[in-house]
């Protein structure tokens, strides 16, 4: 996958998940997790963006390493969507999935730049 079809699938996965919010019950702690989800969901194409433009290995390394965080994150706050019964898992499963694979996409970059860097070594 190139880095512009990877802009995209982050930027949806963004859009996805605040339609998500606004589907939450109107309640406290649905409000409370909404803002969650929307903040580190959103957190993930702006920090992929911030890699591609990384001023050096280093620096991309740990802008992805923030995307996997935030992926991760948003990953948790889906969970608890669907384990507290805000949203049925059903309407969730292809969301989950797609953060998933962007997660473990981030993680399998990582993994290769730091191979990259330790044969430079």
């Amino acid at each position: 996958m190139d880095e512009e079809e990877f802009k995209r699938r982050t930027k949806q996965l963004a859009i996805r998940v605040i339609r998500l919010a606004d589907a939450l019950p109107g309640n406290t702690p649905a409000s409370v997790i909404g803002r969650q989800v929307v903040r580190s969901a959103t957190s993930v194409g702006a920090n992929y963006r911030a890699a591609c433009r990384a001023k050096s290995r280093a620096d991309m390394v740990n802008k992805l390493k923030i995307v996997e965080e935030e992926a991760d994150e948003t990953l948790y706050w889906l969970e608890l969507i669907i384990e507290a019964d805000l949203i049925p898992e059903t309407r969730l499963t292809d969301l989950v999935n797609e953060t998933d694979e962007i997660l473990a996409m981030t993680i399998a970059s990582l993994k290769t730049l730091r191979a990259q860097s330790n044969r430079k070594s």
